[in-house]
């Protein structure tokens, strides 16, 4: 008969919270161990006898996962001989699987301690973006921007629902223009809900534009790319690193629109008596906010008069806040319910 567990009352402790940090702690040093094995017997050659394909069809059969992970092990296994920086980190359970994952794709023998130290302060969902800013700042722009052509690709696989993902690695300003795209069609479509309580997703409605991209083009659809240039290089809207040597090559043909900023970094304010902000306002208090100023969001986003523009009559900037389209809805009718 199976050892029945009894779990305290809610209140007296966390029993769960505690089984699922031994389970975990016990899971970070299997991994670590499945991923050295893994890279070993891959360059053992034991698995030519196997009669599997590669060495990652073996352990992917043995272990029951896809092809895919167990290649990404043997990466990771093979790349930790050589940066024993980052191994040291990840045997002491000081960098988990994730961040070690994300850094062995660009980390060498001079470069990973200054790696590690960065993995230390971050996130390991900040971590590609804190490693990105960090190669934009020590690289070669003309290097950086080779790299990032040469490292292109579009793949795609089935899922077991039929549907089709696909995986873009896309260079930043390609990338930034893609998203641009879809993020004006997005905002300038109002969605049609499959049902009176069922409206799609932000998630759907960015594969309903790129479908209408796909079928109809781009049209008379017009989109702004803005890219912001300081003192210590470029970036997208979003903060994506840009190399320098993309802006240098674009600017001859582009039309360039300059956001000016003060002696303290801050975008310099643009006043109006309109009720709908000019595009030198939005840059503005888009640069300034950065984000939905209630959720964070950074998609949808709308410019808020506050207070209401039927109270002032005016548009500045002081009273301009960023905020996503469901928030921005949300505090108007909490006014028009109060």
């Amino acid at each position: 008969m199976a050892e029945q567990i009894t779990l305290p009352t809610v209140g007296a402790e966390r029993p769960l919270t505690r089984r699922l940090d031994d389970a975990l702690t016990n899971w970070s040093t299997s991994q670590r161990a499945v991923i050295g094995l893994a890279a070993d017997f891959a360059d053992s050659g034991e698995w030519t006898a196997t009669g599997a394909a590669s060495a990652a069809h073996w352990i992917a059969a043995a272990a029951d996962i896809e092809v895919c992970t167990a290649r990404e092990w043997i990466r990771v296994g093979r790349r930790l001989r050589t940066l024993l920086v980052i191994a040291e980190a990840f045997e002491a359970d000081d960098l988990s699987y994730s961040k070690v994952r994300c850094l062995t794709r660009v980390a060498t023998p001079m470069n990973e301690a200054q790696l590690v130290a960065i993995a230390a302060t971050v996130a390991a969902g900040q971590l590609p973006r804190a490693i990105a800013a960090w190669m934009h700042r020590t690289s070669d722009d003309a290097e950086l921007e080779r790299h990032q052509h040469e490292q292109r690709s579009i793949s795609w696989r089935i899922e077991p629902d039929g549907v089709v993902t696909f995986t873009q690695r896309l260079p930043p300003l390609v990338a930034g223009a893609f998203i641009s795209r879809l993020t004006t069609h997005v905002m300038t479509n109002r969605p049609t809900p499959e049902s009176i309580a069922d409206w799609p997703t932000l998630g759907q409605q960015y594969a309903d534009a790129f479908e209408h991209l796909l079928t109809e083009g781009a049209g008379r659809l017009l989109t702004e790319l803005v890219i912001h240039v300081r003192a210590d290089g470029a970036t997208l809207d979003d903060g994506t690193p840009l190399p320098m040597s993309v802006v240098e090559r674009i600017a001859p043909e582009a039309f360039i629109r300059a956001l000016v900023h003060d002696a303290e970094g801050r975008p310099i304010n643009a006043s109006s008596k309109r009720r709908h902000p000019t595009i030198r306002q939005k840059r503005v208090v888009k640069e300034r906010d950065q984000a939905c100023v209630d959720c964070g969001a950074t998609t949808l986003l709308q410019y808020d008069h506050v207070p209401d523009y039927e109270q002032t009559r005016h548009t500045v900037v002081e009273e301009l806040q960023l905020r996503c389209a469901p928030c921005h809805q949300k505090r108007h009718a909490a006014q028009a319910a109060a």
